[in-house]
């Protein structure tokens, strides 16, 4: 059996307040790189068209499956640039609400917990208001030049985001349940 961190890291024992978040794609970066989902490497997806970086370290968190076939991403703030493939304690504080190509695609924002300039905050609503326009402009725009269009919707508060990260948990649990119980040797 071949190791993939989507299936075979833990979210952490403390979900959904703090989790663990897999890096894929450091703050700063204008790469797209994406977990390849068979092999459990990271893939280059593409450099994005548009000459802007990302805002925050981006990627997913472990065993959580999504409306979109993938791992609930995730948002990891924090003041350096997180290598990818990291695995990083990160508290949830919220949500941003989005739709991807008129499909949903939620983005939880979480604070390094071991980062001291941004653990103190508590919830979505304790960031600064710009750096939530950064999340929303950056977020709107990365895809225009692909002809692709994204709206952000709202951004929720931990509350929300804590039932999000609980439900694609269960999504996760119940989807491959039903594929482990197809694949065993008693159902051949």
């Amino acid at each position: 059996m071949k190791f993939n961190p989507w299936h075979h890291v833990n979210y952490g024992e403390h979900a959904p307040i703090v989790v663990k978040g897999i890096i894929e794609i450091p703050k700063n970066c204008r790469a797209k790189y994406e977990l390849d989902k068979e092999s459990g490497m990271l893939l280059m997806d593409r450099v994005l068209y548009s000459s802007i970086n990302y805002p925050a370290n981006y990627g997913f968190i472990p065993r959580t499956y999504c409306d979109d076939k993938d791992p609930l991403d995730i948002l990891v703030l924090s003041q350096i640039e997180i290598v990818p493939m990291c695995q990083v304690e990160a508290k949830v504080i919220g949500v941003m609400r989005m739709l991807d190509g008129n499909e949903m695609d939620d983005k939880i924002i979480a604070v390094a917990s071991n980062d001291m300039s941004v653990n103190h905050y508590d919830d979505i609503r304790d960031l600064p208001k710009h750096s939530l326009r950064e999340l929303r402009s950056f977020f709107e725009d990365y895809k225009k030049l692909e002809n692709k269009s994204v709206l952000v919707e709202d951004f929720q508060g931990k509350e929300v985001a804590q039932e999000v990260v609980r439900q694609a948990i269960t999504d996760y649990e119940v989807l491959f349940k039903k594929k482990d119980s197809k694949t065993s040797p008693s159902n051949k």
